[in-house]
């Protein structure tokens, strides 16, 4: 699994328009809390997609609360930390929080009847 960086409210369009042809997901962590590490450290053990079929993006909420505000906006979302986005076409279509975030929810929001 390789993160790509969302560091600027300008790759929040390039996410739109990459949403548009791929799957997108975000991830928005914290990085001084615990239970986002594991969050983090459980998506990352189980994850099973190429980079085809959904693009991975991490958001470090200590660094860039103010993107992680526009980001709750962009897709109407309440903001949560950890909390994991799947965008396509655009919208939001499923948000995660806390140890709900997982391999098998994103699966299954899809489609995907494997198990993780």
């Amino acid at each position: 699994m390789t993160w790509h960086h969302l560091n600027s409210s300008e790759q929040i369009d390039d996410i739109i328009a990459t949403s548009m042809t791929t799957d997108v997901v975000l991830f928005k962590h914290s990085t001084s809390c615990s239970l986002s590490y594991i969050a983090k450290t459980r998506l990352e053990e189980h994850w099973c997609f190429d980079e085809s079929e959904i693009v991975p993006y991490y958001l470090d909420l200590k660094e860039y609360r103010n993107i992680s505000n526009e980001v709750a906006e962009r897709f109407s979302v309440h903001h949560e930390s950890p909390q994991i986005l799947l965008i396509r076409k655009g919208e939001c279509l499923y948000d995660a929080s806390h140890l709900d975030i997982s391999v098998a929810e994103l699966k299954e929001t899809l489609g995907w009847h494997t198990h993780v």
